[in-house]
C-alpha cells in the first residue's frame, strides 16, 4: 500500500478515483447506472474514477450514489477537543486580588 503522504495530488486523485471504481463495482453497479443516480454524466463519472479532476459536488454525488458517505467522515473528520485545553479550563477562571492602598498599608 503506498503512503499517501508521499504521493502527489495528481496520485491521490488517481488513488481516489481507483477507489471508487473498486467500490462500485463492488456494489455491482455500472458507471451509466452510478452516474444516473448521482445525478451526473458518464463522463463526468469516468473522469472521477480516472482522477482527472473533478469538483467536490461530483465526489459528494458519487459517495452518496454510492452509499458511502461516512467516507467524508475519514476525508475532514470533526475536530476533537484537547484534553490539555479541557483542563485549563476545568477550574474556575482565576482573577488577580487586587488590595486597595489602605488594605496594603495594614499588612
Amino acid at each position: 500500500m503506498n503512503d499517501l503522504n508521499f504521493m502527489s495530488p495528481a496520485q491521490l486523485q488517481q488513488d481516489l478515483g481507483s477507489r471508487l471504481q473498486a467500490l462500485r463495482i463492488a456494489k455491482n453497479l455500472d458507471q451509466r447506472t452510478t452516474a444516473e443516480k448521482a445525478g451526473v454524466s458518464e463522463k463526468t463519472l469516468r473522469n472521477l474514477e480516472a482522477g482527472r479532476g473533478s469538483s467536490v459536488e461530483t465526489l459528494v454525488r458519487v459517495l452518496k450514489a454510492l452509499d458511502a458517505l461516512d467516507g467524508l467522515q475519514s476525508v475532514a473528520p470533526e475536530p476533537s477537543v484537547s484534553p490539555l485545553a479541557l483542563l485549563r479550563h476545568a477550574g474556575k477562571p482565576r482573577h488577580r486580588v487586587r488590595h486597595s492602598h489602605a488594605e496594603a498599608g495594614r499588612q
